[in-house]
């Protein structure tokens, strides 16, 4: 099954809107990966499993409702797109060092009709403002990551929940203990039960 079920599947409140959205999104990614490869040629054909849903695996960790999220090496757009149909009502910021594939995530964008979500071309570095959390997909080891988001967060009060919220995959023990601080690491495989999850994490640093 690999369509829109597989995420109304695990998310069961979906509005119209949302439904159709994520409905389109399978076929938008489709074409433009015919002009723009932006996702690998096997995986485009799992696109619902493989990158909707391990997207939205997020969004049974964190609820995002009203949050400022910054999407680092976004690529096409995960896990920033995916989050922003589910949070109408967060605002995305979606950046990557490779033009063209913003290129697709800005014309993704105005397809889906998303006005909670702005597309750049840059390093995370030099995204301008603070955030509520930055998410990210496998981009790099968790060292750098933070050392290049470390300005971005910010908490409004001591009680907020910010960080970053990574996607990661197989044993992280190496990787996590370079960073010399709290995390929280829960296999995705507690939210959905599809075999592709199994190996599959989300690594919560606390900021």
């Amino acid at each position: 099954m690999d369509s829109s079920a597989i995420v109304e599947k695990y998310f069961t409140h979906l509005s119209a809107q949302q439904k159709a959205q994520f409905q389109e999104l399978g076929n938008l990614y489709t074409e433009w990966n015919e002009k723009i490869n932006v996702i690998s040629r096997k995986d485009i054909e799992n696109i619902y499993e493989k990158h909707i849903l391990h997207a939205l695996a997020i969004a049974k960790f964190q609820d995002l409702s009203g949050k400022k999220i910054l999407d680092v090496g976004t690529g096409g757009g995960f896990p920033g797109i995916p989050l922003a149909i589910l949070f109408p009502d967060a605002h995305f910021t979606l950046v990557d060092s490779i033009g063209k594939k913003i290129k697709v995530v800005e014309a993704v964008v105005i397809a889906l009709g998303l006005e909670n979500v702005e597309a750049f071309h840059q390093r995370a570095e030099k995204v301008k403002g603070k955030f509520d959390f930055v998410v990210s997909r496998a981009v790099t080891r968790m060292k750098s990551f933070l050392h290049w988001i470390n300005q971005k967060i910010q908490s409004e009060s001591p009680e907020d929940n910010s960080g970053v919220i990574a996607l990661k995959g197989g044993d992280l023990e190496e990787e996590m203990a370079e960073i010399k601080r709290m995390y929280q690491e829960v296999p995705i495989s507690e939210y959905f039960s599809e075999p592709f999850f199994e190996t599959k994490k989300i690594v919560f640093v606390p900021f």
